[in-house]
């Protein structure tokens, strides 16, 4: 391999060449702005029946839902439904498992097909 600076396509990079790093969390010199976290400050959103997934980065699902739990429970609701998505069943799993782990969880179950189906799960509250 030849030492040019730039790679050429197909061509590999030998251990021990330099090679650029970016700093992701950066947009330049002396920035604070994190571009995983484009929105740092907080984010009130209505509390609801139903919360919708699909808008959260999937490392705060877990987050999420505990907090839109303990928010609604609070609210008075008795029963809620998290829309979590149909995919491959990550998001679903972190939810069920955060409502197995919740003490005024009652049940939950898989929402009907005119609720979300298997991309939803309601839940029931303790009285």
């Amino acid at each position: 391999m030849n030492n040019k600076s730039k790679e050429e396509p197909g061509e590999f990079r030998e251990s021990g060449e330099s090679e650029e790093k970016f700093d992701l969390t950066h947009n330049s010199p002396g920035s604070s702005l994190d571009l995983f976290n484009p929105f740092p400050e907080p984010v009130e959103l209505e509390i609801t029946d139903s919360i919708d997934l699909h808008s959260f980065a999937p490392r705060d699902v877990k987050a999420v839902v505990e907090a839109y739990l303990e928010e609604a429970h609070k609210k008075g609701f008795r029963l809620v439904r998290i829309i979590h998505g149909k995919g491959v069943g990550v998001q679903r799993e972190i939810v069920r498992k955060v409502l197995q782990n919740t003490d005024f969880v009652k049940t939950f179950k898989t929402a009907d097909e005119f609720s979300g189906s298997w991309g939803a799960t309601i839940v029931k509250f303790h009285d």
